[in-house]
Parts: C-alpha cells; sequence; structure tokens
C-alpha cells in the first residue's frame, strides 16, 4: 500500500474514532440533561472534540440521536436472534428470559430511549421511529401469546394488546427502578429480583384464572359485583337474634 493509501486509512480510522467518541459523549450528555436541553457543543466538549468535528460526522443532532436509534435496533436484532430464545410463554422460563433481554436492552440503552421519547414529543419524525422501533416487539411477543392460548390459557385481552401492556409495564417499573428509591422507601431490588418479579407478574396475568374460577364470559371472577363492588352480605345475627 502507497503512502496515500496508508494516509487515507489513517483519516478513515481517525473518522470512525471521531464519530464513536460523539455517539459515546452523547448518550452521557442525552443522560445528565435530557435530550431536549443537549447542545452539539456539550457534547463535543464531552467527546473533548473541536466544535466543528461534529459536522464533520452528523448535520444536526437529530442525525445523531437517528444513528445512536440505527445502532440500538441493529442490537435488538442481535438479542432476537439468539438460540436460546423461546417463545412458548404458557413458561416461566421463557416469560423470564425475554423479561431478562427487555431489562438488560432498556437499562443499557436508557439515555437514547428516553431521548427519543423526549424527541418525539416535539418531531413527528420521532414519534414514528419510536412506533417503528416498538412494532417488532410487539408483533414477536404477540405470537408468543398463541402459546398461551394452546396451553389453555386465557388472555385478557387481544395478543397484540396484551404485548403492548406487557411492555409498557416492563418500560416503566425499569425506568422506575432506574430511578432508584427516594429516602424512606427502603432498599430497591436488585436487577435479579425486579426481573423475576415482572417474570411472575406477567405470566400470572396472561394465563389467567383456572377455567373454575371464571364468569359465564370467561373472564377470571374477581368476586366483585358488575358494578365492581364485592355483592353485599348480611350482616351477622347479634347473640340471641335469630338472623332473617
Amino acid at each position: 500500500m502507497g503512502e496515500g493509501g496508508i494516509a487515507a486509512g489513517t483519516r478513515k480510522m481517525r473518522a470512525a474514532e471521531t464519530e464513536a467518541a460523539l455517539k459515546e459523549a452523547a448518550k452521557r450528555v442525552f443522560g445528565q440533561v435530557g435530550y431536549l436541553r443537549a447542545k452539539i457543543t456539550d457534547i463535543t466538549a464531552e467527546a473533548g472534540r473541536a466544535a466543528g468535528s461534529f459536522y464533520s460526522h452528523f448535520d444536526s443532532k437529530e442525525q445523531l440521536l437517528e444513528a445512536l436509534l440505527v445502532d440500538i435496533l441493529a442490537e435488538a436484532d442481535r438479542r432476537a436472534a439468539m438460540p436460546d430464545h423461546d417463545p412458548d410463554f404458557s413458561s416461566l422460563e421463557a416469560v423470564r428470559w425475554h423479561v431478562a433481554q427487555y431489562w438488560s436492552f432498556v437499562t443499557g440503552n436508557s439515555a437514547v430511549i428516553l431521548a427519543l421519547q423526549q424527541a418525539a414529543m416535539v418531531d413527528e419524525h420521532f414519534a414514528r421511529r419510536q412506533r417503528e422501533l416498538m412494532a417488532p416487539t410487539l408483533r414477536d411477543l404477540a405470537a408468543h401469546l398463541e402459546y398461551v392460548r394452546a396451553a389453555g390459557g386465557h388472555l385478557p385481552g387481544q395478543p397484540l394488546e396484551v404485548a403492548t401492556a406487557m411492555v409498557a409495564l416492563m418500560s416503566q417499573y425499569s425506568y422506575t427502578w432506574l430511578a432508584g428509591r427516594r429516602p424512606g422507601e427502603g432498599d430497591r431490588p436488585t436487577a435479579d429480583e425486579a426481573v423475576d418479579l415482572l417474570a411472575g407478574f406477567i405470566l400470572h396475568g396472561i394465563m389467567g384464572a383456572p377455567a373454575g374460577q371464571r364468569d359465564e364470559r370467561g373472564v377470571p371472577d374477581s368476586g366483585l359485583g358488575p358494578a365492581g363492588r364485592r355483592p353485599a352480605q348480611s350482616e351477622p345475627a347479634e347473640p340471641g337474634r335469630p338472623d332473617h
């Protein structure tokens, strides 16, 4: 390779290093001040790069966020292709594996995911991209829920809606966990304990009550009346007084 080729290779390597440094710095800045308040100069300063270097790689903060989104989508695809992926959601082990993968993905990419949520509030492009990010996961989970029906479980709704509720539960709980505990609230559970909690909660919710504990519509019987109240019970009789 001639000197020109070596120089070109060196420039390409340095450019890749700068782009990677800007991405990692953006994650830290988004995590510290939020996406909407983050400035490009904040990102370049965090990366230890000149302010003008940013525009050699990205046209805007929005384009940088889009690049980060592409990265985490590729990570999500790799996770879905893992060989120990078991789709049978009638099994606690399978549910826990999925919860653990989602937990690791969200907590590991929390700055980017929160940045995407903030961007979606002000930019329809990112609102659409957020929906696109979740669509494969929701379809995948909805297909897994068919195993629950085959095993005799009783889903509380249509598979896609149940999958949406599951993701909302996992997302909100993971963000609550990441925020930590306030004084007086006690210690937060470990990551493994949090995953166990979610897996058990989800499995019981999607399998439903045994057939003998459902009403005529097939809905689990909560013991509540039609208005959501427990049926009135007669007062116990006073001693020596017959109960009418």
